[in-house]
């Protein structure tokens, strides 16, 4: 392509069903043979072949670019806790992408934008990332926790001490004229 050449637009025939204030960023033609598809980023967040929903940025725990394949590990939501949801790996999706345009650098931007506050804690038996995100669309922000692997997350004392990290971490990131 040419330096002010732009990639076609993306065909109606593979167009997600995008919400009323949705719109599209970048998308690639994925073409690793199970997974071929059309990966579409937008505002809101990104679509990935055979799913009929898209994630939002925030969902997205890990999104890493190769130069050729775009592997992204959504978060899968565990429990609710008051005012936070304790989540975990999904296993990592992995798409050749071929032509990749503009999407790459959109899926790197959008992740790393929705991200607000994000720190690693010790906490009884193991440790967690208490994370807050901006969610596309949403006032305020959606708060996490991703328990290391060993962590015995449904361990009273765990749960204690994870509920004061994110109480405190909510108070320390709350705008000072509220």
């Amino acid at each position: 392509m040419g330096l002010f050449s732009r990639k076609p637009k993306l065909p109606p025939a593979v167009r997600p069903p995008l919400a009323a204030d949705e719109r599209v960023l970048a998308w690639a033609t994925a073409g690793n043979g199970e997974g071929d598809g059309v990966l579409v980023a937008s505002n809101l967040g990104l679509w990935l072949p055979g799913r009929g929903h898209r994630l939002g940025w925030h969902d997205i725990l890990k999104a890493v670019w190769s130069g050729r394949e775009l592997t992204v590990t959504p978060a899968e939501p565990l429990t609710e806790r008051d005012g936070y949801q304790v989540v975990a790996d999904c296993p990592a999706e992995t798409y050749l992408l071929l032509d990749p345009g503009d999407l790459p650098h959109q899926v790197r931007a959008r992740v790393t934008r929705s991200v607000a506050y994000t720190a690693h804690h010790p906490v009884p038996g193991g440790a967690g990332r208490i994370a807050a995100r901006r969610v596309a669309g949403v006032d305020g922000l959606a708060w996490t926790v991703r328990f290391d692997p060993g962590t015995p997350a449904d361990d009273d004392a765990v749960l204690a001490e994870t509920d004061r990290l994110v109480a405190d971490a909510r108070v320390a990131t709350a705008p000072a004229d509220v």
